[in-house]
């Protein structure tokens, strides 16, 4: 049951809707980070998997969830109705891989952030998600890779930057020895730059 909440005046919490499809290793410490955050909070998980193992650990947190399906959120209302009920401000995308809707861009105008395994623009667009970057970052002789936290527009992996940081491709690397560094990257900093995004003051590029 996702709970509703009222119209907020000054000092309100800013409530994020974090965006899954995976096992949710990042939406894990985003959840984190914020549990005793003073102004920012995550209170709803949106996910289209039924599987997703980000599920359970949504739910171990306490945090509610919305599962979608796909021709509603694609061609229909998106789930806005639900999201304004909840009283979100801000969505987050942690590993979701279907395109957002323009309902929901034209409803959080510069409050819709994800991140992205590589550093764009290279290596992004369609189908350019998990293992398929890393690959892709290998077959063509990069000497770095890294992670791009960005705004979402209508295109994939488009919108304006807010922060990049880089590791090395080492010689020998598999897709999955890449993956590992990369993850490591946005494990110690998707969850502060959030932060300062949503409390206007974004990162920079690193």
């Amino acid at each position: 049951m996702i709970p509703t909440v009222s119209a907020t005046g000054p000092g309100h919490t800013e409530r994020i809707a974090v965006f899954a499809s995976g096992s949710g290793s990042n939406a894990e410490r985003i959840i984190r980070h914020f549990a005793q955050h003073p102004t920012v909070q995550v209170t709803l998980l949106v996910c289209n998997k039924p599987e997703a193992g980000v599920r359970a650990k949504a739910a171990a947190a306490g945090i509610p969830e919305l599962l979608i399906e796909r021709g509603r959120f694609l061609s229909g209302d998106a789930y806005l109705p639900e999201l304004k009920a909840a009283g979100i401000s801000f969505l987050v995308l942690a590993g979701f891989l279907w395109k957002v809707p323009a309902a929901l861009i034209e409803a959080y105008p510069r409050r819709i952030v994800n991140i992205h395994p590589a550093l764009l623009p290279r290596f992004g667009g369609k189908g350019m998600w998990g293992a398929h970057v890393h690959q892709a970052v290998l077959e063509a002789g990069e000497t770095e890779s890294g992670i791009t936290i960005h705004y979402v527009d209508e295109h994939y992996d488009h919108g304006d930057h807010i922060f990049q940081a880089r590791c090395p491709v080492l010689p020998g690397d598999s897709p999955d020895t890449l993956a590992a560094r990369v993850l490591a990257l946005e494990h110690r900093h998707f969850a502060e730059v959030v932060e300062r995004v949503v409390l206007g003051s974004e990162g920079v590029s690193g």
